[in-house]
């Protein structure tokens, strides 16, 4: 049984924290052909040849690069496909 005063006061207000969006980051590795990333980028987002092209660019050149932000359910979900194709992937939030 629970006290009284663990019980929140009825006229308490309580508000959801913001939901804040997520980012899927694709990090480039020595394994897979620039093409091969395009094709990818371009059949499982819908991209077109030349966003998919700047993205893999970003990954070759800099590094990783940014390929998606929503929901962190989502963008977890969108890990997992990259790794199935063989793509490292992490998820990190936003405000990272």
């Amino acid at each position: 049984m629970s006290s009284p005063a663990s019980v929140p006061a009825l006229d308490e207000q309580l508000t959801a924290a913001p939901l804040l969006p997520w980012q899927l980051v694709v990090w480039d590795d020595p394994v897979n052909l620039m093409s091969y990333v395009v094709r990818v980028f371009r059949r499982y987002f819908g991209y077109s040849e030349e966003h998919a092209t700047r993205l893999m660019l970003s990954v070759h050149n800099e590094g990783h690069a940014v390929v998606a932000t929503g929901p962190r359910e989502t963008m977890e979900a969108h890990a997992q496909a990259m790794h199935d194709y063989g793509l490292w992937a992490t998820v990190r939030s936003a405000g990272e």
